[in-house]
């Protein structure tokens, strides 16, 4: 697998079976992998010009400098591709990570292979939480949402230092806890609200973990995030759209207005913004 930056990207199967090619009007970082029956190519969203930093994630960037110097080097960043899966259902992880600007969506699947979201992880926090909770085996699936930039620790240097108590375990228990409060409310959304107004949270929640008002996301990906049926997304985005609020383009989506979404909204996004502000901000 390699990758590269370019503008335009073509996804061929066997030429007696179909060619499709997918025309964008900006750069975008792009993973290629090659089987022998065909060429994948996925796509991530754009990325800024310049290395990530750590401290562009809020939890350690609230780390006190002794505790930031003695970790940094510690820390390896990481590339993700939109899809790629961080962790199964009880797998184990032989690392966390600290998004800079990816966002990681928690996902529950059921047996029957349909799925829906739990919550979402991004500059806000730290992917791998069973590690430092006792859980060992992760609870749930972990996939890329929004592409990007991510750090790395290892699960047995997160353990020592959470061991050791101090800030790095404050911030890493009020962060859980402003998860769970995200989870729970996300469960309460999905089952009382309008899939405008989920589609409208998720958006808005999105759009705070990322530094640009552009989001690569299908509405097939949408419907399985909020574990609605596709038309059901297709309706709400094309109310948004007209209302001004959104632009929505072959999978790409930008945010026009966001006070708008903002009036649209249910209660459950402030509750959660809040929440994460009384604990973390």
């Amino acid at each position: 697998m390699f990758r590269f930056h370019l503008s335009d990207w073509i996804m061929r199967t066997e030429p007696s079976v179909r060619q499709i090619t997918y025309v964008l009007s900006f750069g975008n970082l792009v993973s290629v992998a090659c089987t022998r029956e065909r060429y994948c190519i996925r796509i991530f969203m754009p990325v800024s010009v310049g290395p990530a930093q750590p401290r562009e994630n809020r939890l350690l960037a609230a780390l006190p400098k002794s505790d930031y110097e003695r970790l940094l080097p510690q820390l390896a960043d990481v590339s993700f591709a939109l899809g790629e899966v961080v962790y199964e259902f009880g797998g184990h992880l032989d690392y966390v990570y600290f998004p800079t600007t990816a966002i990681i969506s928690l996902l529950y699947t059921m047996e029957n292979g349909s799925s829906a979201e739990m919550g979402l992880t991004g500059n806000d926090g730290v992917v791998g939480i069973a590690l430092f909770m006792g859980g060992g085996t992760m609870p749930n699936r972990a996939v890329v949402q929004s592409a990007g930039q991510a750090f790395k620790l290892k699960a047995k240097v997160l353990q020592d230092e959470f061991a050791q108590g101090g800030k790095f375990q404050y911030l890493l228990l009020r962060y859980t806890q402003a998860l769970i409060t995200q989870i729970s409310q996300t469960a309460v959304c999905n089952r009382l609200h309008s899939v405008e107004q989920q589609l409208c949270r998720w958006l808005l929640l999105s759009h705070d973990r990322l530094n640009t008002n552009e989001l690569i996301m299908t509405q097939e990906l949408i419907a399985g995030m909020l574990g609605v049926r596709r038309e059901g997304v297709t309706v709400a985005a094309g109310r948004l759209q007209d209302a001004g609020a959104i632009s929505y383009v072959r999978g790409h989506i930008k945010v026009l207005d966001r006070q708008r979404m903002e009036e649209t909204v249910c209660e459950c996004y402030r509750v959660v913004k809040d929440e994460f502000e009384r604990l973390l901000g």
